[in-house]
């Protein structure tokens, strides 16, 4: 089951030494809300979206990966592994990897001299994840930021996600969570009093074609949403449109999300995200193959004729595009 991963980590949904899968933590960014915001990207995602572009952020696990064009070939990292799980090739030009042997010590990543291993993740206790969040306090104060907590998906580690929001309310830290939804309502209910912005997906509303880009159906995503908007919490949705050429840029979808989008009171603006190939590199160091190696990104004009138009379905919603209302 997708959702266990919360039992397997945590101990005690109040313990604040519960140890999360953190991905990394992004300091003074302005494309997460408001203000100056610190990013915690946590490991795990029970989507499988085309398009990903963090593919390291998919699984819970800690992950390593191997930028081939940066490895010299020096085999330090091949002495360095105490498993025996790396081994030169014969023609001396790349490291091979069996992965039945790793044990994930990371000796190989500490020992590159070239950074051709990479790490991906770390275990964080709450105290921890909170002590590096609160350094920059005086950013959130000064700009009208504060936390933003992002994955993979937040929700797939919701106790985790509670206990580090909880911890920076008390500090009087503003909270906003980026988000699929796909997760038992049960995990979303009890984080969303101490949430102060919620950022949502929508990324099809056909559910076979959802289905087809992401891996799962949009029932429980719809489903959500709409419970979001229904309870007594008193925060603000902004719903993010990832725009993919092909996938969710047509007319049709355009106009069912306007029309979905129209009966949540607690909507204050939607964002289009157009695709890009920022994360190509990553798939590689992960030795994985990427599903959209054609696509090429839609041009600004496309990106702005969809805007105009999905603008003019929802005319009392604000629609954000590069950071700028559109």
């Amino acid at each position: 089951m997708i959702f266990l991963m919360n039992y397997h980590i945590f101990n005690d949904r109040r313990d604040t030494k519960a140890v999360g899968s953190v991905l990394r933590i992004e300091r003074t960014s302005i494309h997460d809300g408001e203000g100056l915001r610190t990013v915690l990207f946590l490991k795990g995602c029970p989507l499988r979206c085309r398009w990903c572009s963090t593919p390291e952020s998919q699984e819970p696990a800690l992950q390593k990966g191997y930028a081939r064009d940066r490895c010299l070939g020096c085999g330090i990292c091949v002495r360095a592994c105490p498993q025996g799980a790396l081994s030169m090739s014969e023609d001396g030009q790349r490291i091979i990897f069996n992965s039945s042997k790793c044990k994930n010590c990371f000796a190989c990543v500490r020992k590159c001299p070239q950074r051709a291993w990479k790490k991906y993740g770390s275990l964080m206790s709450v105290q921890e994840v909170v002590r590096e969040i609160s350094k920059d306090e005086v950013f959130y104060f000064h700009s009208g930021g504060g936390l933003t907590v992002s994955g993979g998906e937040p929700l797939y580690q919701s106790d985790f996600v509670l206990e580090v929001i909880r911890e920076c309310r008390a500090l009087g830290i503003h909270t906003a969570m980026e988000t699929s939804l796909y997760a038992p309502w049960e995990n979303i209910k009890k984080i969303l009093p101490w949430i102060n912005v919620l950022y949502v997906d929508i990324k099809q509303m056909d559910r076979t074609l959802h289905k087809n880009w992401v891996g799962v159906e949009n029932t429980l995503i719809l489903d959500n949403i709409l419970k979001v908007d229904k309870s007594s919490n008193p925060l603000e949705i902004i719903v993010r449109i990832p725009l993919i050429p092909g996938a969710n840029d047509s007319d049709a979808n355009l106009i069912a999300t306007a029309l979905f989008c129209k009966s949540l009171k607690k909507l204050i603006e939607i964002e289009i995200l157009p695709y890009h190939r920022l994360g190509v590199e990553t798939y590689k160091n992960l030795d994985t193959s990427y599903q959209l190696k054609e696509l090429v990104p839609p041009s600004q004009e496309r990106i702005l004729e969809r805007a105009d138009f999905l603008s003019g379905q929802i005319p009392n919603v604000s629609v954000r595009v590069g950071g700028e209302i559109y």
